[in-house]
Formats: C-alpha cells, structure tokens, sequence
C-alpha cells in the first residue's frame, strides 16, 4: 500500500481570484523554478483551471518580457 499525501486545495481559489494577471509580476515569479520554468499543478496543488491560466498568464509575461524565457543563462 502506498503512503499518499493529503490534497493540497488550490491556493488561487482559497484566495478568491478570479483571474490570473499577467501583469503581476510577484505572483507569477511565485509559481515559477530558478530557472523560469512553470511548476506542475502536482507541486503547486492547483486546479487545472488555474493551472491553465497560470501557463496562458506566463506566457504572456515571457512574451512582453516581464518574465525572463530563462533564468541564470550565464556563460
């Protein structure tokens, strides 16, 4: 029998967020790796509706160079 972790409930619905903003830099460098890469809903225990407008809201952010495509790119 496997040990499972208990359920993490999404901490955007706990806030009463509607909307994911791309402009807010803090919350998505927030649920973003070292490198700049997006965490999985697994780790962040979101719901996949705020884990698709997290993905859609970095990306956007990357796109209008908010948010760095990678992090620590140095040679």
């Amino acid at each position: 029998m496997m040990n499972r972790r208990p359920r993490r409930s999404c901490a955007i619905c706990e806030s009463r967020v509607r909307i994911l903003d791309y402009k807010d830099e803090r919350t998505m460098a927030r649920f973003t790796t070292d490198t700049g890469k997006i965490l999985p809903a697994r780790m962040l225990g979101m719901c996949a509706r705020h884990q698709r407008q997290l993905s859609r809201a970095v990306k956007r952010a990357r796109f209008l160079a908010l948010l760095p495509y990678v992090k620590g790119q140095g040679r």
